[in-house]
């Protein structure tokens, strides 16, 4: 008796087995459109629109920090540049004022010592010039060399022409007031007399 419960049984299980093996079968055999309701296109749909949005929204967000990247590294790169510089020409406000006070140097050395306390007095003020003059060349400051040279409008400042035989076109004749440069900064122009 209980061998024919367990045979029931089993067939039972058999052909539930092959009813669902069936309709799987069948619905394998169906298309995909016929499958799906006209509530599942809609929310299939809704669901692919969604997702594009998604993505570009994403592909937004990407170009956005990309510009802002940039942004960032050329701020960076200009602050960088900015403070080379003014580590490289951080002595040019001083240098204008000093480039006036060698001028004054310069006019009083050259006058001409007519006895020993005036020598005397020279040399010392020759000693200054030089001290000073060193300390601005290890800066960086530089006179601008004029006479002989061509006139170069960036480093000489023209303030009279002449026509002089002993010296080609466009040369540097006479140099009234000494230019200096910084690095490769002019401070001031040299003011020259420029031949013809």
């Amino acid at each position: 008796m209980t061998e024919n419960k367990n045979e029931e049984q089993t067939l039972e299980n058999e052909t539930i087995e092959e009813n669902a093996a069936e309709a799987v079968f069948a619905e394998e055999e169906i298309p995909a459109e016929q499958s799906e309701s006209p509530v599942e296109k809609d929310e299939l749909q809704l669901a692919q629109e969604k997702i594009a949005e998604l993505q570009a929204k994403i592909e937004e967000m990407d170009n956005r920090y990309l510009r802002l990247q940039a942004d960032f590294d050329n701020s960076r790169r200009r602050a960088k540049l900015d403070m080379e510089a003014a580590q490289k020409y951080r002595v040019q406000s001083i240098a204008g004022d000093l480039v006036e006070a060698l001028d004054n140097f310069e006019r009083a050395t050259k006058i001409e010592a007519e006895n020993e306390q005036t020598k005397s007095l020279l040399s010392g003020m020759e000693m200054v010039y030089k001290a000073i003059t060193d300390a601005l060349a290890k800066e960086g400051i530089e006179p601008i060399s004029s006479v002989g040279e061509e006139f170069d409008p960036r480093l000489h400042q023209a303030v009279m022409q002449v026509q002089d035989e002993n010296f080609g076109s466009n040369i540097v004749v006479e140099e009234f007031q000494k230019g200096y440069v910084l690095k490769d900064r002019v401070i001031r122009p040299a003011m020259v007399k420029v031949n013809e």
